[in-house]
């Protein structure tokens, strides 16, 4: 057994995370080895209470304490109960969260439709978004999805399986970033934006 194992096995975890490449996983794993009580202590802790403490909603899927399932987001009743927010994962949720815009319900799917990863409809929550439809308070839905092949491979299968239950089923605006300019957006944000434009009043 090498004596980098420990190291080498480090920086596989690290590159499972969304975002982290292989190089950065080697590089956060070196920096935590090179400081073994500093951060590495820490965040040993943090892990370790995050796993004891931290779960995620039976409802909508996003982080709650243990004790408090469903989340505080579910159970606030100045939240709009017909308008169903569908998501990816619940770090989606934070993001529109920060947004401070949507008063609705979240369902996060924890995961999206990737035949080329192995990932099919049984690998993310369809059944709980179905259920929750089918409880007859929803008048919309929204998908919030990434804009990926997968992710628009996903929108368009859920959106069939709304509409066959009467569902309207909306997707959020695609359009040139806020601060951008048109010289350096990609082709498919350009396309998507002139689709969605709107009147000017």
């Amino acid at each position: 057994m090498s004596s980098l194992d420990a190291l080498n096995r480090l920086a596989a975890s690290l590159a499972k995370l969304p975002g982290v490449g292989r190089k950065s996983a080697e590089r956060m794993a070196i920096a935590l080895a090179r400081d073994p009580t500093g951060v590495l202590a820490a965040l040993t802790r943090a892990l370790q209470e995050v796993g004891d403490t931290i779960r995620s909603c039976g409802r909508c899927g996003y982080m709650t304490p243990h004790d408090q399932d469903p989340c505080r987001l579910c159970t606030d009743s100045q939240r709009d109960d017909s308008v169903l927010c569908v998501v990816e994962d619940p770090s989606a949720i934070a993001a529109l969260e920060r947004a401070g815009e949507f008063r609705g319900r979240y369902h996060a799917l924890m995961g999206k439709i990737s035949p080329m990863n192995g990932e099919g409809v049984d690998g993310i929550r369809v059944q709980d978004l179905l259920e929750r439809v089918g409880e007859g308070e929803v008048t919309e839905v929204i998908l919030a999805l990434d804009t990926d092949v997968e992710s628009d491979a996903t929108a368009s299968f859920l959106a069939e399986l709304l509409n066959e239950r009467g569902v309207p089923v909306t997707r959020l605006a695609f359009g040139l970033p806020a601060g951008s300019g048109i010289g350096y957006s990609d082709p498919v944000t350009l396309a998507r934006a002139l689709k969605g434009r709107q009147q000017v009043i």
